[in-house]
């Protein structure tokens, strides 16, 4: 096939059947809505460097669009392998093209294009005529749950395209800065999200438009995240990312074979964003939906909150874990800290995997969000959501050597009751562990000498001041607290006390 498309021949041509993976300027965009315009393509390509040609293909649903430089495309096409682009409620599918440049000739199809080029480039998207600012401020209200940049991104995701992402905390409130490559998708989330809750209750978004006109971000890592700067350091102090972005996670389908373009292109897929049909966690969708907005007729906690997740969702895939250490009840000890685990299975003959099957879907993301990438028996965790809808036991006779275990009777469930205070207290894995249920008898240097005993470093010991039922102890590592609560969680320390082991969000 010639490496240039040509334009005249747009009628016969048939556009590349598969994205080759060499990469070229030319990138090749598929299942494009029928009225899509010139500008709706261009706007694709514009965050990432200039727009130098532009060949549309209407009876194809097909464009190809071509960059000024390799890199660009390159930064392109990692960005969109992670994060679907929806046009007007569609998924729209990105590759590189086996072209290597665009001809185009001067028909009114073609001039219409070359029109659009000149008038986008040159201004790079004006934005003002729709909204104030392609930048979002963000702020979460009533936070029960965690909220990661992840979530934020899959959610913000379904209205456009988000280049840009800073999360901080201010005021003591929890508040976020995201910038879209239009302003238009930022009117639009901002009109749909606007009060909205994350989950049923809680966890509320309010929505202005910033005064910024762009983000500077530095860093790609839980903080801050530029997706069009996949090169970014993840800044000094920061846990290297052990996983990819959030998406995959929730999806049907998920392990994607592309890296996150959230920081560098090494890590194993966990999370990569899909089509709002397919989406991943429920609420988060928004559905295809016909006209602009509809969704606000939907009711804000069923539309956003993830509860009304189907009930499949809730089984994690755990992969990468120590063969030789790993159990059905570390694992059940370890997710119980985000939710009541139900089942467990480690795969019998691939036992570095495991699912875990929670109650709900919210209790699966709470485990996945703060567990994946953590270090267990000296390897970090992934975490992805199984195609699996169900933990399932092994037949009557058909032992398994003990590696299915169903705990869905389990005493040790820590949310059981409903408004449980345990919810109010789901902390991210840290060096520093909450002790509760102490009796009067134990002493600091008994639980110093407990938790020494398993290989701990121990660091630091305080009783609380009004209540000496309950500590902190600080150990020398998040894995080595991960490891300590996983072995003294539920220890008897006699009078009839079982320790209670959870993270803790202070330290001493």
């Amino acid at each position: 096939m010639s490496t240039t498309a040509n334009g005249n021949d747009s009628k016969k041509f048939k556009g590349d059947i598969r994205g080759p993976s060499v990469p070229s300027r030319v990138i090749h965009i598929r299942k494009l809505p029928s009225d899509i315009t010139e500008a709706e393509v261009i706007s694709l390509g514009v965050p990432f460097g200039d727009v130098t040609n532009l060949l549309m293909l209407k009876a194809k649903n097909q464009a190809f669009l071509e960059m000024n430089s390799e890199e660009a495309a390159q930064n392109l096409v990692g960005y969109y392998s992670t994060m679907v682009p929806i046009i007007r409620h569609h998924p729209v599918y990105v590759q590189f093209s086996n072209h290597k440049e665009l001809k185009t000739d001067n028909s009114p199809n073609q001039e219409r294009a070359q029109a659009a080029l000149r008038a986008l480039s040159s201004s790079h998207v004006d934005t003002a005529a729709v909204a104030p600012s392609t930048v979002l401020r963000v702020v979460v209200e009533n936070l029960i749950y965690p909220v990661t940049l992840d979530a934020l991104c899959q959610i913000f995701s379904k209205f456009g395209t988000v280049l840009r992402i800073i999360i901080f905390t201010k005021n003591n409130q929890f508040q976020a800065l995201l910038q879209y490559s239009d302003g238009a998708s930022a009117q639009a989330a901002k009109l749909s999200l606007d009060g909205q809750n994350i989950y049923n209750g809680c966890c509320t978004l309010r929505i202005s438009f910033s005064k910024l006109t762009s983000l500077n971000v530095k860093y790609n890592n839980e903080k801050s995240r530029d997706f069009t700067r996949p090169d970014l350091p993840t800044g000094d102090g920061q846990p290297t990312m052990e996983h990819t972005a959030m998406a995959t996670a929730f999806t049907p389908g998920i392990i994607s074979a592309a890296p996150y373009a959230g920081a560098t292109h090494a890590f194993p897929p966990a999370f990569t964003l899909q089509p709002a049909v397919s989406s991943p966690y429920p609420g988060l969708a928004v559905p295809a939906l016909p006209g602009a907005l509809a969704s606000l007729s939907l009711p804000g906690a069923t539309r956003l909150g993830f509860p009304p997740i189907p009930a499949g969702h809730s089984v994690l895939l755990v992969s990468n874990l120590n063969p030789e250490r790993v159990t059905p009840h570390c694992l059940f000890i370890l997710f119980g800290v985000y939710g009541d685990v139900m089942r467990v299975k480690i795969l019998f003959n691939k036992k570095e995997n495991a699912l875990v099957q929670m109650s709900d879907s919210t209790q699966a993301q709470l485990a996945m969000s703060h567990l994946n990438g953590q270090r267990l028996h000296g390897k970090p965790v992934r975490i992805t959501l199984s195609k699996h809808t169900s933990v399932q036991l092994p037949r009557e006779g058909h032992e398994d050597q003990g590696l299915t275990k169903d705990y869905s009777n389990s005493p040790l469930h820590r949310f059981k009751k409903p408004g449980s205070k345990n919810y109010s207290n789901i902390f991210p894995p840290s060096a520093t562990l909450h002790l509760s249920n102490i009796p009067p008898s134990v002493v600091e240097d008994d639980l110093k000498m407990l938790f020494a005993s398993s290989g701990a470093v121990v660091k630091a010991f305080k009783f609380f001041q009004k209540d000496h039922k309950m500590a902190l102890i600080q150990v020398g590592s998040v894995e080595e607290a991960i490891e300590s609560l996983i072995e003294f969680h539920n220890h008897d320390l006699g009078e009839n006390h079982h320790l209670r082991v959870s993270f803790s969000k202070s330290s001493i």
